[in-house]
């Protein structure tokens, strides 16, 4: 490979007038490091000292090729010219990266030149090294030479401290901890590169209590500490922006449009400016008010209520849903425009009950919660703790409410627990009370579930059976495969059995109901 050097002649230092060494002649006097070509430029004005400098190196270095090129600045110190310049001496040149091997000299030229040299550098305008010489030290008889690559992935030192500061912004997703399933740290990596690198829309994706508010908070917070946004997190529930008073909660109203005094309200667009909107349960959002908060998305200017004149609000967006708007656009609940424009980036995070390897280290992160709340210390006895994440691990146990049905139930035993101390029978009543909870809270939906799978046919199934194939149904969307649905709906009674085709045993139940495990994909 060939060694070519871009560089601006230096006007003073290769003159050599005050000291011997001169910067570009220099170039071709470094051991190991051969110079086959030179691109020098100059202006016209220093034309003799360019051809000066070009028959010196010449002299010291026959093998070296020097090629001036001449270049006019009217203001060597003005940016936009040095930069445009450049620019188009880039455009131009013919690099051949196959056989020759580029640097750029940093030594030689102003500020502004050095500043517009690592630009388009660091771009790969310009598919170069830079290169920085210096005079020789007292104690060396020769000239410095160092050649600085920008592609950090070589420096293992620097390399290292940005994976440390990955790691911070990941456990900071994590809310600190420390968590095991590989799908949802995978998951966190990802949000933790998008939310640092883009200002496009994300939409979380997952059942209520999975924790997209708290993550959406996280996201926020490692958005400010990027400096990609200087401005709040404004928190906008959808489902309670339906109607005229929800239009004007969100984008706000002149005094006087409803005909009463003192009427007047910035709105919650406004109040984002700056920070990020957090759309939570955009799914609920009618379609009169997807359309016009989408063209606040996307041009970041609305009308008040009221106002003839537009107001701009620059905000990065954030959304939550927890049914999925894919269904809902070809339904024609959701518009398909505003489903485009928050899908650049999509996360879906997964339930409680597919991440049951993080349920203890999400136990000891709800008793610290509680301890700094509480102010007291908590702790579970050891046939409390065994009996408890037995009941929390076990495949029949769904947690429907997910993390918020989990947090309230550590904190309730909290509560309970006069000594800070919670014994095998605290976990016994709240096992009873959770499953009294989900059983009372599921009996009101079974009769609608079984309605929308199987139509006017669930009507004719007896009470006995409802709750039953309810719970069937459920796991069934839920679960990735067959097998999986059949492992969680005979977890027990399979340990019993000589043959545990448990897929076979479902697919005969569903079958009995008329059901086919295809239609739940």
């Amino acid at each position: 490979m060939r060694n070519v050097i871009i560089g601006f002649l230096g006007t003073k230092l290769d003159m050599g007038r005050k000291r011997r060494w001169k910067p570009t002649p220099s170039l071709v006097t470094h051991d190991g490091f051969p110079v086959d070509r030179l691109e020098l430029l100059y202006d016209n004005n220093h034309n003799r000292l360019a051809h000066s400098v070009k028959h010196e190196i010449e002299a010291n270095s026959p093998e070296t090729e020097v090629v001036l090129n001449r270049l006019d600045l009217d203001d060597p110190w003005d940016f936009e010219e040095v930069y445009s310049k450049l620019f188009d001496f880039a455009r131009s040149y013919g690099f051949d990266e196959d056989r020759e091997r580029y640097h750029i000299h940093l030594t030689t030229g102003t500020h502004v030149a050095q500043i517009c040299w690592f630009l388009l550098a660091e771009s790969r305008h310009i598919p170069a090294h830079l290169l920085q010489t210096g005079p020789p030290s007292a104690d060396a008889g020769h000239a410095k030479l160092d050649i600085i690559d920008l592609d950090l992935r070589r420096y293992n030192a620097l390399q290292h401290r940005f994976d440390l500061i990955s790691q911070e912004y990941s456990d900071l997703l994590k809310g600190g901890i420390e968590t095991c399933n590989e799908a949802y740290n995978s998951l966190i990596s990802q949000i933790e590169h998008v939310a640092g690198a883009t200002r496009a829309p994300i939409l979380l994706l997952g059942e209520t209590g999975t924790g997209k508010t708290r993550l959406a908070e996280r996201i926020h917070t490692l958005k400010l500490d990027r400096r990609i946004i200087k401005g709040r997190m404004v928190h906008v529930n959808c489902a309670t922006l339906n109607g005229s008073d929800g239009i004007a909660m969100l984008f706000g109203q002149r005094r006087g449009y409803t005909g009463q005094a003192g009427s007047e309200r910035n709105g919650l667009l406004r109040e984002a400016d700056g920070g990020m909107l957090f759309l939570d349960e955009i799914d609920e959002l009618g379609l009169r008010e997807q359309a016009v908060i989408l063209h606040a998305i996307e041009t970041g200017r609305y009308y008040p209520l009221g106002a003839d004149y537009e107001v701009t609000s620059q905000f990065q967006v954030i959304a939550g849903a927890n049914r999925d708007l894919r269904r809902l656009a070809a339904e024609g609940q959701f518009r398909q425009d505003l489903l485009s424009r928050l899908t650049a980036w999509t996360f879906e995070i997964p339930p409680l009950r597919q991440r049951r390897e993080d349920i203890e280290p999400n136990l000891i992160h709800e008793l610290t919660r509680a301890e700094k709340e509480l102010g007291v210390q908590y702790g579970f006895n050891l046939d409390a703790r065994t009996r408890y994440l037995k009941f929390c691990r076990d495949p029949a146990t769904l947690w429907p409410g997910n993390f918020r049905d989990f947090g309230a139930s550590v904190r309730r035993m909290c509560v309970l627990a006069a000594r800070g101390r919670i014994t095998r029978s605290m976990v016994e009543d709240e096992i009873r009370r959770l499953r009294d909870l989900w059983s009372t809270s599921h009996s009101d939906g079974d009769a609608r579930l079984l309605s929308k799978v199987m139509g006017r046919e669930s009507a004719e199934i007896d009470l006995f059976d409802r709750a039953q194939l309810a719970q069937v149904v459920r796991i069934c969307q839920s679960s990735a495969s067959l097998s999986e649905a059949g492992r969680t709906l005979f977890a027990h009674s399979r340990e019993r059995r000589k043959s545990t085709n448990d897929a076979d045993r479902l697919r005969k139940y569903l079958a009995k109901y008329g059901l086919d495990w295809e239609q739940f994909r």
